[in-house]
């Protein structure tokens, strides 16, 4: 994915030519990307790679909602703050801290579902204190100081703290607040809620068809996640879904009649979240190297075919050099306010409830796993920071 991908032809839909300003702001916008002028030098090539991704990715996301001149204006003020932002991070490396462009906040480990597989069960953090609301909000305006661009909220189920949600969505109405839910929450009042905060995109949990979703997620799930869809479309919400992306379903998710179905229903966001055995029981579900290949080039070809934001997660490793967590990327706080590499690596050495961010980012730990890039490749699939625990283990013990 590179600027170079946004058609040169592009121009904003006649419907939302409503006012003046919104139409050159839209327009501005995609010469500015065409250009490459959100593009912030960087002492890091990796680093510079993934801030244009983020440019990109933004400016997709923008076309695809230009006709609904609600979504217009949050779009816009999220992509501006995306070239702040980088100038930001980028003058913190010049002192010494790095800030990632992206921060993930599992803010509850709480959940209705008990899905097999699943990475919260695996790190058994299960009744362990949640971070105040107080702390909560904190860490978030903390990283919007620092210069984080996107901030992904999950769980647990993320919903059960849904007004805490909103309340740092409206005060940071320039930050992305992705957030990963089972859906089984979503009902009249919440997507109303939810289209009360245009900068919320929510993301739903899906397995692909009704038979791999029921049987991972309950009997009867599949139908009231496309219940929930269709009202979060029927309120004007940009949302998408999210697949655990292993190597039975494969054929299923990436399928052009599944991806057909979920847009049918308003998604216009797909996430595909390579599966990360938690356990040693699940390693045959990782994907192969053949499907590893395959899925980027299905996700670049998608984002030319359909109307609509197709996403990998970790993405291209050996596009960015390595797994993009411990901060050259992203980092994660777990409900606790742990600081860690990834959600996949509940490993920590600062935490956020007693300690500052920016503090907190100087981590030993963080540090010690960027300047050791062995630690963040993995060959044969799965998380390379699980793989590498022992060492990982000894650097926090040492």
């Amino acid at each position: 994915m590179n600027s170079s991908s946004i058609s040169p032809g592009y121009q904003p839909g006649a419907q939302i030519v409503q006012e003046k300003s919104q139409s050159e702001t839209l327009s501005d916008l995609c010469v500015m990307i065409r250009e490459n002028k959100f593009i912030i030098e960087d002492s890091n090539p990796y680093r510079e790679v993934f801030n244009s991704t983020i440019v990109d990715t933004i400016g997709r996301a923008i076309r695809i909602i230009g006709r609904d001149p609600l979504l217009l204006i949050s779009g816009s003020a999220i992509l501006n703050r995306q070239r702040k932002a980088a100038s930001i991070r980028r003058k913190h490396e010049k002192d010494g801290l790095i800030v990632p462009p992206v921060m993930i906040i599992s803010i509850t480990s709480r959940c209705n579902l008990a899905c097999s597989g699943c990475y919260m069960h695996g790190r058994k953090s299960h009744g362990m204190g949640e971070m105040s609301h107080e702390i909560l909000s904190s860490v978030v305006n903390q990283a919007s100081d620092l210069g984080v661009s996107i901030i992904v909220i999950a769980g647990g189920e993320p919903i059960v703290r849904k007004d805490e949600i909103l309340d740092m969505a409206k005060a940071n109405p320039r930050i992305l607040f992705p957030v990963f839910t089972n859906g089984m929450l979503i009902d009249e009042g919440v997507a109303a809620d939810i289209a009360s905060c245009r900068n919320i995109v929510p993301v739903i949990s899906f397995e692909g068809f009704g038979e791999n979703t029921d049987a991972r997620r309950g009997e009867g799930v599949y139908d009231r996640l496309l219940k929930a869809c269709r009202l979060l479309k029927n309120h004007g919400v940009f949302f998408g879904c999210s697949v655990t992306t292993t190597r039975n379903n494969f054929d299923d998710v990436t399928s052009e009649a599944f991806i057909r179905q979920m847009i049918d229903v308003g998604a216009r966001v797909f996430t595909f979240v390579e599966f990360v055995p938690m356990s040693e029981d699940t390693q045959g579900h990782i994907l192969t190297q053949v499907q590893k290949r395959e899925l980027q080039i299905i996700i670049s070809d998608y984002n030319l075919k359909f109307k609509a934001l197709f996403i990998g997660f970790p993405g291209d490793e050996a596009y960015y050099g390595g797994c993009l967590a411990a901060g050259r990327g992203f980092v994660h706080v777990s409900p606790s306010g742990d600081l860690e590499p990834c959600p996949a690596a509940p490993y920590s050495d600062a935490n956020l409830a007693v300690m500052p961010l920016k503090e907190a980012l100087k981590s030993g730990l963080l540090d010690r796993i960027r300047d050791v890039p062995e630690l963040l490749n993995e060959s044969a699939g799965g998380c390379a920071l699980r793989k590498n625990r022992v060492l990982i283990e000894e650097i926090i013990g040492g």
